[in-house]
C-alpha cells in the first residue's frame, strides 16, 4: 500500500484537530453564549464590566475557541411575522407634496386658467378645479412638466405622473411605470428599515424577507414575544417638528388653510392646531439616544445634521417664547416654549416616557422612518420550552441515526466498519466546527440534514470497501486491494456527492428560510462526508496497517 505522503498526513491531522476543538463551544452552549454576551457588553462599554459581566466572562476559558452555531427560531424560540406594506400610503405622500407645485405653476397662469383650487380625490389622486376651462389644454402641458423620467429598468423614457383633464378638473397621479418602481423602492427601504431596527435592538441572526409583492416576513429568535417585536418595527416612526398655531380642547376645530389638527399625546383631550409643512424632519436626524431631563425624567437626546440644524436653529432665533411641536406619527408628543435660541442642531425630546419608551423611541429614530404603514397579517410567538423540544428530539434523532449506522457498518464490514464509524464521528466534529465557523443558523430542518448526513456519510466506506473486497477476491495483496479500492471507488463517490451538492446548491439558491437551513448543512456535510471517506478513512487504515502488519484482511 503506497504510504500518504508527509505533508498530507500533517495537514488531514491538522484539518481534524481543528474541527474537534473548533466544535468544542457548542457542546457547552449556554456557558459559552453567556461568556459571548459578556465579553461584547464589556467591550461596548469602553472595558468597564460588572460583577455578572465578570462571572459570565470566567465562565469560559479565553485560550478555547468561542465561536457557536446560531440557533434559528424553531430551536431558539422567539417571534413570527408577516407584514402586509401600504403602499399605496406612498402614493398619497407623493400626491400630497406635489400639490404645492402644482398650484404655483397653475398661478402663472392665472391668465389662462383662473382661479385654482384642489378638490376632493381618492387617496393617491390629486384633482384640481380651475375656473376657466377653456386654459384647460395650458394648464396640463404645464403639470405635465412638473413629471420627470422614471427611475427603473422597465420604466425608461416614461414620466413619473399620469396628468389627463375632467371638465374643469386636471387629475394627477403616479403612472403606473412609477408605482412599480415606487413599490419597488418602498419595499427595499422597509426592508432596510426593518433590519436596522431589529439589529440595534441587538438579536441574534434575524430572518428579514421579501414575501410576494408587498410583504415581508420577519422573524427574530431570542426576542420575547411577537408583540414586543410589533411594537419595535411596526411604529411608522415619522418624527417632525412643527410650527404650533393654536392649541385647543376641540376635537372638531377648523385648523385652517395649510393646518393640520393633531391630538396630544400626554395631554387627555387636548389638541394642537399646527402648521402643515414642518420645520425640521425626522429625516434630518443623524443621532439619537435615550436620556434624562433636568428633572431626571427619561427622555430622548438628538442631533440633526448640518442642514436640519441650520434650520432647527433659525427657527428657534426667530420664535422665542413661541411653543414648538414635536410630532410623532401624528401625536404631538411634547409641545414645548421655546426658551432660548438653540445653535448646534441637538435637542432633548420630554414626555411621559418610561426609560424603556425613551430606549425604543432612540431605536426607531436612529433607524428612520417607515415609508409606509404595515399590517400584520400573521403573528407567532414559539417559547424557548419548544424550541428545546426540538432539540432533544433532534438530539435523539441523530443519537440513533449514528448507533444505527455504527451497528451496521460493524456488522458488515468489522473492523473496517469501526473505522468508518471513527470518521462519521470526526466528520460530525467537522460540520458543527464549519457551521460556528461561518456563523450558520441551524434550523430544526438544518438537524434532518445532519441526520440524513449520518446516513450518507458511510456511503462512500461502503463504495470503497465492496471494491477492497472484489479486490481480495482477485487474489491480491492487502495492501494492494486496499490501494486498488480507493483508487476505483473515487469516481463514483465523486458523481454521487457532486449530484447532492448540486441539490444543496439548487436549495439553498431558489428556497427561503428553513429550506436555506437544511441546504447550508446537507451542502456541508457532503463536503466533509467525502473528506473523511476518502482521506481520514485510509489514513486511520494505513496507521493500522503499519502497527498490526496483517498477512490478510477480511472486509
Amino acid at each position: 500500500m503506497e504510504p500518504t505522503a508527509l505533508w498530507k498526513r500533517i495537514l488531514i491531522l491538522f484539518v481534524c484537530g481543528w474541527g474537534i476543538f473548533a466544535a468544542i463551544p457548542n457542546a457547552f452552549y449556554a456557558r459559552v453564549e453567556r461568556h459571548n454576551d459578556a465579553v461584547l457588553a464589556i467591550e461596548a462599554a469602553g472595558g468597564v464590566a460588572t460583577p455578572e459581566q465578570e462571572a459570565a466572562r470566567a465562565e469560559w476559558p479565553s485560550f478555547l475557541p468561542s465561536a457557536l452555531m446560531n440557533l434559528g427560531l424553531d430551536l431558539r424560540g422567539g417571534a413570527h411575522l408577516l407584514a402586509e406594506v401600504r403602499v399605496e400610503d406612498v402614493y398619497k405622500t407623493r400626491m400630497d407634496a406635489l400639490w404645492p407645485e402644482v398650484r404655483d405653476t397653475l398661478r402663472d397662469l392665472r391668465d389662462q386658467v383662473g382661479a385654482v383650487r384642489r378638490a376632493p380625490s381618492p387617496d393617491g389622486v390629486l384633482q384640481v378645479t380651475v375656473s376657466n376651462p377653456e386654459g384647460m389644454a395650458a394648464a396640463v402641458e404645464a403639470v405635465k412638466g412638473l413629471g420627470s423620467n422614471v427611475v427603473s429598468l422597465t420604466g425608461v423614457g416614461q414620466s413619473t405622473i399620469d396628468v389627463t383633464s375632467e371638465g374643469s378638473d386636471i387629475v394627477v397621479q403616479l403612472s403606473e411605470a412609477e408605482k412599480q418602481a415606487t413599490d419597488e423602492r418602498t419595499m427595499q427601504q422597509s426592508l432596510e428599515i426593518i433590519r436596522r431596527r431589529v439589529d440595534e435592538a441587538g438579536t441574534r441572526e434575524p430572518t428579514i424577507q421579501r414575501q410576494g409583492t408587498d410583504r415581508i416576513l420577519i422573524q427574530v429568535p431570542g426576542i420575547g414575544s411577537a408583540q414586543e417585536l410589533e411594537k419595535l418595527i411596526g411604529q411608522t416612526a415619522k418624527l417632525t417638528f412643527n410650527a404650533v398655531v393654536s392649541r385647543t380642547a376641540d376635537a372638531g376645530a377648523n385648523a385652517g388653510p395649510r393646518n393640520v389638527l393633531l391630538p396630544s399625546q400626554d395631554e387627555n383631550g387636548i389638541y394642537y392646531v399646527i402648521e402643515e409643512s414642518p420645520v425640521v424632519s425626522g429625516d434630518e436626524l443623524v443621532d439619537a439616544q435615550p436620556s434624562f431631563d433636568q428633572n431626571g425624567q427619561p427622555a430622548v437626546s438628538f442631533r440633526f445634521d448640518t442642514t436640519g440644524a441650520r434650520k432647527f436653529g433659525d427657527y428657534t432665533a426667530n420664535n422665542i417664547g413661541k411653543p414648538f411641536a414635536i410630532v410623532l406619527d401624528e401625536q404631538v408628543i411634547s409641545a414645548p416654549v421655546i426658551q432660548s435660541h438653540i445653535p448646534g442642531g441637538s435637542g432633548i425630546i420630554t414626555g411621559n416616557f418610561t426609560v424603556e419608551d425613551s430606549t425604543r423611541l432612540a431605536v426607531l429614530l436612529r433607524a428612520g422612518a417607515l415609508p409606509a404603514e404595515m399590517t400584520f397579517l400573521e403573528k407567532r410567538t414559539i417559547g424557548p420550552e419548544l424550541g428545546q423540544d426540538s432539540i432533544d428530539a433532534g438530539r435523539i434523532a441523530a443519537v440513533i441515526g449514528m448507533i444505527a449506522v455504527s451497528v451496521f457498518m460493524i456488522a458488515c464490514y468489522g473492523v473496517f466498519g469501526v473505522f468508518a464509524n471513527l470518521a462519521l464521528l470526526i466528520n460530525m466534529a467537522l460540520i458543527f466546527a464549519i457551521l460556528s465557523l461561518i456563523g450558520a443558523t441551524l434550523t430544526l430542518p438544518g438537524i434532518g440534514g445532519i441526520v440524513l448526513t449520518i446516513g450518507m456519510a458511510v456511503d462512500a466506506n461502503v463504495l470503497v470497501y465492496e471494491r477492497i473486497r472484489e479486490e481480495l477476491r482477485q487474489s491480491k495483496s492487502p495492501g494492494r486491494a486496499i490501494e486498488l479500492g480507493y483508487e476505483r471507488a473515487l469516481s463514483a463517490i465523486i458523481d454521487a456527492n457532486l449530484t447532492t451538492l448540486i441539490t444543496a446548491s439548487v436549495l439553498f439558491v431558489m428556497g427561503a428560510g428553513a429550506v436555506k437551513g437544511f441546504a447550508v448543512t446537507l451542502g456541508i456535510g457532503v463536503v466533509t462526508s467525502v473528506f473523511t471517506a476518502i482521506f481520514i478513512t485510509r489514513l486511520i487504515i494505513e496507521f493500522w496497517m503499519r502497527w498490526t502488519k496483517p498477512k490478510t484482511v477480511t472486509v
